[in-house]
């Protein structure tokens, strides 16, 4: 069964699967004789959507590129639990997002459900519309603005509200194409077989759009840490760093093998905070979700050079006795190479980590014996731990990792979020900021 799964992961998240998929899409919209087209799902309440709409819209008239709309309703609490603690940390996270993008925030002020309702129907008008992108625009972000009752009552006065009826029907259609292409979440785009999430992935999306030879600056800059070290005038007393993280976690992946560098390049005292997957809680994960988040953590570890594909998955068993053999090596100073071990032999590797002979090998390759690693097995303690660390993850309004937070700064939640990661760390420190605003 593992060798099956390995085959399988492998083929999956193979380059060679991504270029024949590119191909045929290609071919077939040459065999259609149209023009290239990206579908946008558009959840009007979902502050991310406005930021990757203005970028879609500078990529459409860049790259001769249609732009075709869909309106979709919140995803279901599977693919996205803990909605209420989401739509708090989405409001942060994309203030700090469209500051960075040199972009004006969505706005503060959380929508009402009557607000919603009248937004849908607004957005579902002006789909039609040549001018669709900037409409739902306009719409999403009168929504969270302190009079949007009143703005609400001019757009629909200059073109209109479509019915209740209608707009549910068009909420219906656009979740049904959503899901029968495979995804669940809003302000998704997809672009021939693959999808790209918010701003974030929007520069994949530009990359395959550009064309080999293009030397104009791209319109979706990549955020990211900067050129490590820092400048040696660093002061400021040393920075704690919390990483929350998980063994079922593709993207705890790419944190571990990126957070000891930041770490070291700012001093910080790193510590791991380990908890159990969101599926061993009781939360199920949609397997549209995995597969999504597999090939988007491909693409990632891509970028960064961290190998990924080739996966056994270590749920249940497998992450038990991983974790209990992490709380020990973190007592003993080898925490962090031992969760990059662990994750690479589960996630690159494609080791069955629910016996010994897959656990022991890669704890020995950080210096963990086999003698440590069965009385981490035999102990209990570690818990007592993730559950305290699950707690403490909570308190700070996030629920999923991988996560981070520099000493009592607000935390934030992500991978792609190590740039903010390091804003904070250079505050700490009291090193000048980076501009990363769009030039």
């Amino acid at each position: 069964m593992s060798k099956l799964r390995r085959l399988v992961t492998s083929a999956i998240t193979s380059p060679h699967t991504r270029a024949v998929v590119r191909a045929r899409h290609r071919v077939a919209r040459g065999l259609r004789g149209g023009g290239r087209s990206v579908t946008f799902f558009c959840q009007i309440d979902d502050p991310y959507g406005p930021i990757a709409l203005r970028l879609l819209d500078r990529l459409a008239a860049r790259y001769d590129l249609d732009l075709d709309c869909r309106l979709v309703p919140p995803p279901d609490a599977g693919a996205a639990p803990e909605a209420g603690l989401l739509a708090d940390y989405a409001v942060k996270d994309t203030a700090r997002l469209a500051a960075a993008l040199g972009m004006t925030p969505p706005g503060p002020t959380p929508p009402d459900g009557g607000l919603v309702a009248q937004a849908q129907r607004l957005a579902a008008a002006a789909l039609p519309r040549d001018d669709a992108a900037a409409a739902l625009i306009a719409i999403a972000t009168a929504l969270r603005q302190p009079d949007a009752a009143a703005q609400f009552a001019a757009l629909a006065a200059a073109h209109g509200e479509a019915t209740p009826a209608d707009t549910e029907t068009a909420l219906d259609h656009g979740a049904a194409q959503r899901r029968a292409l495979g995804h669940y979440l809003g302000s998704t785009s997809y672009f021939e077989g693959e999808f790209y999430w918010g701003a974030d992935r929007l520069p994949y999306l530009e990359a395959r759009l550009r064309d080999a030879d293009d030397t104009a600056p791209p319109l979706c800059p990549l955020l990211d840490v900067g050129t490590l070290p820092p400048p040696p005038t660093a002061g400021g007393d040393r920075p704690r760093l919390d990483c929350y993280l998980s063994f079922r976690s593709p993207y705890s992946l790419i944190a571990a093998e990126r957070i000891g560098a930041l770490a070291k390049a700012y001093d910080a005292a790193l510590r791991l905070r380990f908890v159990l997957p969101m599926v061993m809680r009781g939360l199920p994960v949609p397997r549209a979700k995995t597969l999504y988040i597999t090939l988007d953590t491909k693409r990632e570890a891509e970028r960064h050079g961290i190998a990924f594909g080739t996966i056994v998955d270590p749920v249940g068993a497998g992450v038990e006795r991983g974790l209990a053999v992490l709380h020990h090596a973190i007592e003993l100073g080898k925490g962090l190479d031992f969760a990059i071990s662990f994750l690479r032999a589960a996630f690159a590797e494609g080791v069955d980590m629910t016996s010994d002979k897959g656990l022991l090998p890669v704890a020995a390759r950080v210096g963990i014996d086999a003698a440590t690693v069965h009385g981490a097995l035999a102990d209990p303690s570690w818990r007592a731990v993730a559950e305290a660390n699950r707690a403490d993850l909570f308190a700070l309004g996030l629920w999923g990792v991988p996560s981070f937070q520099v000493d009592d700064r607000p935390a934030v939640w992500g991978q792609d979020r190590l740039w903010v990661v390091e804003d904070d760390l250079r505050d700490a420190r009291g090193v000048p900021q980076i501009d990363r605003r769009m030039k």
